[in-house]
């Protein structure tokens, strides 16, 4: 059954919604403000996310751009806001659907059905497994696997996406701007270095490295970034 993450800060609607949705046999984890929303994304990342815009702690907007930084799930938008303008705005900044308030149980899950089934697709012929060896580092970009030295990595979507990308370009200097546009899908953004920064941080944690002691991964200020086989000398 799908997990969905109910990002809604009223608790009578989040109720409500919950039991409906729990009812049309999905499994609902309900949260109350943005902060416990991207804690949720990060460490257990849900299946699809209905997000509502007017939460305490941050705009929903911004929240949107924060979660397409760090997860691919599909996301379901609850709004009051009806102006094209509005509509256009949230799905430039990553959203899937949306639903005006005030709305009922049954459309909403109808919205959620829908979208998971285009996230599925049509399945198409079966591809033999292939992959990038970079030193002990393995990544299966169609099994969406990774390992290191035999031992599988627990990575979420977006590091698996970024750790893909920069293997299968190993021993090239990735730019910055490169993998917003190709990893983040974000071609005209700007100030989002962070981003980066962030990810590549988690990532040298789960490949047992750090910024001082480098082994896989080598960031050039200013520029971008690079995998390497830490086995072989620099160029």
């Amino acid at each position: 059954m799908p997990l969905i993450l109910l990002v809604e800060d009223d608790v009578a609607v989040s109720g409500a919604l919950s039991r409906a949705l729990t009812d049309a046999g999905h499994v609902v984890r309900p949260v109350g403000n943005a902060g416990s929303a991207l804690r949720v994304i990060a460490t257990d990342p849900p299946d699809l996310v209905i997000l509502d815009l007017g939460l305490p702690d941050m705009d929903g907007l911004d929240v949107l751009r924060m979660l397409r930084g760090i997860s691919n799930a599909p996301v379901i938008v609850a709004t009051a806001r009806r102006s094209e303008r509005d509509i256009i705005r949230l799905l430039d900044a990553g959203a899937d659907d949306y639903v005006t308030k005030p709305f009922s149980s049954a459309q909403m899950s109808a919205r959620i059905n829908a979208v998971l089934r285009r996230g599925q697709g049509t399945p198409g012929p079966a591809q033999p497994p292939a992959g990038v060896t970079v030193g002990g580092l393995h990544v299966n970009p169609q099994q969406r696997s990774a390992a290191l030295d035999g031992r599988p990595l627990q990575l979420t979507k977006k590091e698996f996406d970024l750790l893909a990308y920069l293997a299968q370009r190993a021993g090239r200097v990735v730019s910055r701007r490169e993998l917003l546009t190709e990893v983040w899908q974000r071609p005209d953004s700007s100030g989002e270095d962070q981003t980066i920064d962030v990810h590549v941080s988690w990532l040298r944690r789960k490949l047992g490295e750090s910024a001082t002691q480098p082994r896989y991964l080598r960031t050039f200020r200013g520029v971008g970034v690079m995998l390497v086989d830490p086995a072989q000398p620099p160029a």
